[in-house]
């Protein structure tokens, strides 16, 4: 716990750095959502409207509803773009097709406007842009529609029902910078070539800018420990996770990982690999670790009575020891530590060695190591790249890297 402290000491200490000190709010980028009905527009461009809504219906679809969200959405997105241009604001929008470099270059302020998958496309938009500056440009996020989205990524609910005070806020400096820790994949190998990504959105006819990092050789201490000569930083940074697995989900994963730099080698099968960041701790690492009442009530009943005289009052409380378990998951967003969960691990026969490995631990630092025959190492859910016998990654936390954001009560 104290090495923790001192850890977060030091990140604080480095994000000083990367905090703008003389931030004023003139030009705003608003980032809008997909809706499910324009993602069904691009999927089938040559339909009319008409025709487009009568292929939903033979199939099922509940297009009433998606077109109900779709408007009440764009709605929304009105409200926000006028309650910035209230304050004196210039706004320009951008979609998942048309957001770039230099549009976001131009911007003080990223406003996402949608769910939590808008702001994380927002944010690993920004990455390669900002990810290594020192002038960063902060972002904050709308929930469109707080009654079907929890949005953790956004700003707190009541501000969708009035946008115009949490723009009022901002604009008068009346909120807090938070810096949200950021995953560093960096591949290693011989030869510093790494595999063509792919864009898990390529369906929709998307014109991603190409990002691309030059190799650079190995220091000779990490060179020998993992067997590589050559380095290369991949351009996308997770503000979530990195998920590393079979791509059938069906499939056992074969992974070795190293923790902090060891000299341990932690073999594993399994049926997937996430490593997460604190703002990640609410999501995909949270469902996999969670635990039910039923799991607490089954896990009291198998001990023996006499152990637990009052196994009746625990019992009454399994739904409160599950939920207490549940938040003691969630680690702040601006921790520098990893953690990473292995999702069903194998723990028959000589699975895993050491058989010490644990399922969930935290560090600073995961190295891992593919035996998969066709797996996929993937960031944020968005971008995927393969990852397959003998693919070596190495997941950092780095201070440059956060993601600078508003935040408001």
């Amino acid at each position: 716990m104290l090495k923790s402290k001192k850890l977060l000491q030091q990140f604080a200490k480095e994000y000083a750095n990367f905090t703008p000190t003389n931030f004023k709010l003139k030009r705003a980028l608003v980032v809008t959502k997909l809706s499910r009905y324009e993602f069904e527009q691009q999927r089938n461009p040559q339909l009319s409207r008409e025709q487009l809504e009568k292929k939903l219906r033979d199939r099922g679809t509940d297009v009433e509803m998606i077109l109900y969200l779709h408007n009440l959405h764009k709605d929304f997105e009105k409200r926000v773009v006028q309650s910035f241009q209230d304050v004196g604001c210039e706004v320009k929008m951008a979609s998942r097709s048309s957001l770039s470099k230099d549009v976001m270059r131009w911007a003080d302020v990223i406003v996402p406007v949608g769910g939590d998958g808008t702001f994380l496309l927002s944010a690993g938009r920004a990455s390669p842009l900002f990810a290594l500056s020192q002038q960063k440009t902060p972002i904050v996020g709308f929930n469109s529609d707080p009654l079907h989205s929890e949005g953790r990524l956004m700003l707190p609910k009541h501000y969708s029902d009035n946008p115009a005070d949490a723009v009022a806020r901002i604009k008068s400096g009346d909120f807090k910078w938070m810096h949200r820790s950021r995953v560093r994949t960096t591949f290693l190998g011989n030869n510093g070539e790494i595999p063509e990504s792919t864009d898990l959105f390529r369906h929709i006819e998307v014109k991603m800018e190409q990002v691309t990092t030059k190799p650079e050789l190995l220091d000779q201490n990490m060179a020998r420990k993992y067997k590589a000569r050559m380095k290369r930083v991949l351009p996308y940074l997770a503000l979530n996770e990195v998920f590393i697995g079979e791509h059938l989900s069906a499939r056992v994963s074969h992974l070795q990982l190293v923790l902090d730099h060891q000299d341990v080698v932690n073999k594993t099968k399994c049926s997937g690999l996430c490593v997460s960041t604190g703002t990640g701790s609410t999501s995909w690492h949270t469902s996999i670790n969670r635990i039910t009442s039923r799991c607490v009530e089954d896990l009291l009943k198998s001990l023996p009575n006499s152990s637990l005289p009052d196994l009746s009052t625990l019992l009454a409380s399994s739904e409160e020891i599950a939920q207490q378990y549940n938040r003691n998951l969630l680690f702040a967003p601006d921790d520098p530590r990893l953690c990473y969960s292995v999702r069903e691990q194998i723990c028959v026969g000589v699975w895993p060695m050491p058989k010490t490995f644990k399922e969930r631990d935290f560090g600073q630092s995961v190295f891992v190591k593919s035996h998969c025959l066709d797996a996929n190492l993937v960031i944020d859910g968005s971008i995927m790249y393969p990852f397959n016998d003998g693919a070596k990654a190495l997941l950092e936390v780095h201070p440059e890297d956060a993601l600078l954001t508003i935040a408001l009560d």
